[in-house]
């Protein structure tokens, strides 16, 4: 049996033998990858052409609905992912990790396309007048880059894995062409078997090859990016293909490191003890098997000997075996070829001066390999931190003060992750400094947070996975920071009508005034850039009176005539508040409607006092909207408060729900997404 590809919206099989896949457990082989012969560079064109096509026609909002209805579809089957899973050595709470982690990411990253627009365009930061009567102005937008990316997997999380690269691809509205190491390509080959049989993914917004890239690297240009996960040695030999010399594709790489974790100076018993459980469960999770894995334990000199016999006690009991098997906590590595990798990894270090302090008596036939503790009594030696056996080992190094377990935690050459266990700010802020050039992502654990901590190796779809010098120095995930990364960033410069059509969001100078009162209008009917100009209220000193009294502000500024008059005002003003409830009294159309309630209020800026006797008016604009779900939106309004001389005195935006229009009302066959029904 062969691994099958999917290109050009078709199940093909590769020429020629293949390489053999084997279950890491019994050795039985389970089938054979190549791709040889199979149309790679077509398949980049393709891709470019029929998935790019298909995928901007749907919009941000689309695609994260799409994205969470996959992530349900995938959750309904994970057990055949499971059963999968099984064959690559690892146990079910392994495959918790890999398969519900990856489902995780689509459900986030479908989450997220709630904060986006509707079509293709994510404008960025406010738009910037170029000219004094605002008819010139530019502003920064993302846009698609009319590419493809391929992303190129590590063998240890074939679904989590290949999800992680695609989730934000997706919602970016870029096809993907996935590439899954070869040991466990079958397991990869299942999961898109699952996402194609859903319907929900758009021709050629998905491609996967089993076996080697061939030509296909030859195909990309400016438009692509490679998103890579291995070892650095590959990723370095990437590096120098003409497609990223000489025309221009992103690289991204996220190689395996020499993670550090830091028991610190003032770390107390409590500390030393959550820091052990943290050693242990990255030792035993996958087999140690994880690019984020801790492969360095820096211990202060007079707490080294009792953090690895606590270590020892916790890792002593676990049983090595078939995953299959009742009662089973660490299964064998995912192949031969990664124990052979381990073992001389192991030889490396011992002979640059480490020891063995203790090894598992587990199992150590086949793919099995035992969670060992070494100790490098003396930590100076450069191997000990170049070397890195990707399995379950650490190596435990003793240091001297926390200037000289700095210089250590540097010797690795750039971490995906760092653990600091600590209960000092200080000792935290002085690594932080330290580190903040050496690691992706830093970890503080201590008796606060341990009872909740997603743990040291436990990459977050929110929170950026990558890290610089050894571990790549790309940038994955990070919430809308990885779909950033896929679009192209560019200045668009134009007048304010064009501005304000092209981004979907209001640009000074391009008013529409309002017909009807905005409040009356359902989401649908509202228009960006559609104003209304409020009538006008005098601020008496019995609003101001009232106010104070009202709310408990008695504020020199607002109540003593006195006081006030020596202040940088000169003058009583009304309080900041009473502004903003004036002007929301001037705009608001009392009368039930469309409007279901405040949402929330961002970028409040009080710029000019208001004084007795000054008259305010406000001018309400529909600055943005997106869509919320089949019942509402939400609406953002930039609200502009002047007084009797013209002059700003207030400006924010308000964010309000705002009904949809009753789909008997819509268009015979169209559903409030704009699909046909």
């Amino acid at each position: 049996m062969k691994v099958k590809s999917y290109l050009m919206g078709q199940w093909l099989t590769g020429a020629g033998e293949g390489v053999p896949v084997q279950d890491a457990a019994t050795l039985e082989v389970l089938g054979h990858v190549t791709s040889e012969g199979l149309p790679l560079k077509e398949a980049v064109a393709w891709g470019r052409e029929v998935g790019g096509k298909a995928l901007l026609a749907m919009g941000f909002q689309e695609r994260g609905r799409r994205l969470r209805a996959l992530a349900q579809y995938l959750s309904e089957r994970k057990e055949e992912l499971y059963r999968l899973y099984a064959t690559t050595g690892g146990t079910r709470r392994d495959a918790w990790y890999d398969v519900d982690g990856g489902i995780g990411v689509l459900f986030t990253y479908s989450s997220l396309a709630r904060m986006l627009p509707e079509g293709n365009l994510l404008p960025e930061e406010e738009s910037l007048p170029l000219s004094k009567d605002f008819s010139f102005q530019g502003r920064h937008l993302l846009g698609p880059k009319g590419g493809i990316t391929v992303q190129i997997n590590a063998f240890n999380f074939p679904v989590w894995g290949l999800l992680e690269k695609f989730a934000p691809a997706f919602l970016a509205g870029v096809p993907t062409l996935a590439k899954p190491a070869t040991a466990t390509a079958h397991v990869a080959e299942g999961l898109v078997r699952l996402m194609v049989e859903s319907g929900l993914l758009p021709e050629g917004s998905l491609q996967f090859v089993a076996g080697s890239l061939g030509d296909a690297l030859e195909a990309l240009d400016h438009r692509d990016s490679v998103y890579f996960t291995g070892s650095k040695a590959t990723a370095d030999r990437l590096k120098r293909h003409p497609a990223f010399l000489e025309r221009g594709v992103l690289f991204n790489a996220e190689t395996d490191s020499l993670n550090a974790a830091i028991l610190g100076e003032k770390a107390g018993e409590e500390e030393v003890e959550r820091l052990t459980r943290e050693i242990a469960q990255e030792l035993s999770i996958k087999t140690g098997q994880r690019c984020t894995a801790i492969r360095r334990v820096l211990v202060p000199q007079g707490r080294l000997e009792a953090l690895l016999e606590a270590t020892r006690k916790h890792l002593e009991g676990l049983k090595l075996g078939d995953p299959r098997e009742e009662g089973v906590d660490l299964g064998p590595l995912a192949s031969l070829g990664q124990k052979e990798e381990v073992e001389r990894a192991v030889e490396a270090l011992l002979a640059a001066g480490a020891r063995v302090y203790w090894q598992h008596p587990g199992r150590r036939d086949g793919a099995f390999f035992p969670p060992t503790l070494l100790l490098a009594e003396d930590p100076w030696a450069e191997t000990l931190h170049q070397v890195e056996p990707f399995g379950p080992v650490a190596t435990f190094f003793p240091y001297r003060d926390r200037e000289e377990a700095l210089r250590l935690a540097r010797l690795g050459g750039g971490m995906l992750a760092a653990t600091l266990a600590t209960l000092d700010p200080e000792e935290a802020r002085f690594y932080l400094l330290g580190l903040s050039g050496e690691v992706g992502r830093l970890h503080i654990l201590n008796r606060f947070n341990a009872h909740s901590s997603t743990g040291h190796g436990s990459p977050l779809p929110r929170l950026l996975h990558g890290g610089p010098g050894r571990a790549g120095g790309g940038e994955e995930l990070g919430g809308l920071l990885s779909v950033k990364r896929h679009l192209a960033r560019l200045a668009l410069q134009a007048d304010p009508h064009t501005l304000q059509a092209l981004t979907g969001e209001y640009a000074r100078g391009a008013e529409k005034p309002a017909s009807t009162h905005p409040f009356r209008k359902y989401y649908e009917e509202l228009e960006v850039g559609e104003t209304l100009w409020t009538h006008r209220r005098t601020v008496t000193e019995a609003d101001i009176a009232l106010f104070a009294h009202l709310s408990w502000d008695h504020f020199y500024a607002h109540t003593d005539e006195i006081a006030a008059q020596k202040s940088l005002f000169g003058k009583r003003v009304a309080h900041g508040y009473f502004v903003l409830s004036a002007a929301a009294g001037l705009f608001v159309d009392p009368a039930p409607g469309p409007v279901l309630a405040n949402y929330g209020l961002e970028g409040l800026r009080f710029t000019e006092p208001v004084g007795i006797g000054d008259t305010l008016q406000a001018r309400l604009t529909v600055k943005a909207k997106r869509p919320r779900d089949e019942k509402s939106g939400v609406v953002e309004w930039a609200v502009e408060v002047v007084n009797q001389e013209g002059k700003t005195v207030a400006a924010y935006t308000i964010l309000t729900l705002v009904a949809r229009k009753p789909t008997d009302a819509l268009p015979s066959g169209q559903t409030h997404f704009g699909a046909s029904s």
